[in-house]
């Protein structure tokens, strides 16, 4: 049984819009549902049935020190705080995952970052990231982040603290901070994770 009979995109935003479906309960019986999109409203999952990929989050270990990952403290808007976090960003058109993975790092972080291509490509398929309020999916990208931290590619509207975490600090984090939920669970394996072979978690 379809559960919903029409949806309206009400707002013009060039990142995220809001969607309103004339939605079905179980018994047929109409409501309004409400979703954020980041998609086109061609592009919809709910009309075209298709897992696409709208952003990433990326699980850079530093290569210089690989029992150490990129983190970032960075202000959020909604929150009116600050928010530690894994550096992440859009997919934009026509790039891959890992495109953007290089791209966001050096304009979040300035340093350049290296994929890693290896493990269980499961890993790396697109998640949702909360149904309930958005379709919204980001695929995580893993590899080595090397360079010197710059500020200077980042947009006006980013503020962002770059810092290099270690097991302690990562635990501590998890324990006293405000973290973004990807943040938080790829935190757990990096706690778990053994220098010698950072990515061994992501099996073969």
């Amino acid at each position: 049984m379809k559960k919903y009979t029409a949806v309206r995109k009400l707002t013009d935003n060039r990142f995220l819009n809001l969607y309103e479906m004339d939605a079905l309960t179980n018994t047929g019986a109409p409501f309004n549902y409400y979703f954020a999109s980041r998609n086109s409203e061609e592009k919809l999952p709910l009309l075209t049935g298709k897992l696409c990929s709208n952003g990433i989050v990326i699980y850079p270990i530093w290569k210089r020190n690989p029992e150490k990952i990129v983190m970032l403290r960075q202000y959020r808007y909604p929150l009116d705080a600050w928010l530690y976090e894994l550096p992440a960003g859009l997919i934009d058109e026509g790039e891959t995952a890992s495109e953007a993975a290089v791209r966001e790092m050096k304009e979040e972080t300035g340093l350049t970052f290296t994929p890693y291509e290896g493990g269980n490509p499961s890993f790396r398929r697109p998640v949702y990231l909360g149904a309930g309020l958005t379709d919204e999916t980001s695929t995580s990208v893993f590899g080595y982040a090397d360079g010197e931290i710059s500020g200077r590619f980042r947009e006006s509207t980013e503020s962002i603290e770059v810092l290099l975490v270690d097991k302690k600090e990562a635990a501590r984090i998890l324990k006293e901070e405000r973290v973004s939920l990807r943040a938080a669970f790829l935190l757990m394996s990096f706690l778990r994770m053994d220098g010698a072979e950072p990515f061994a978690f992501l099996g073969e």
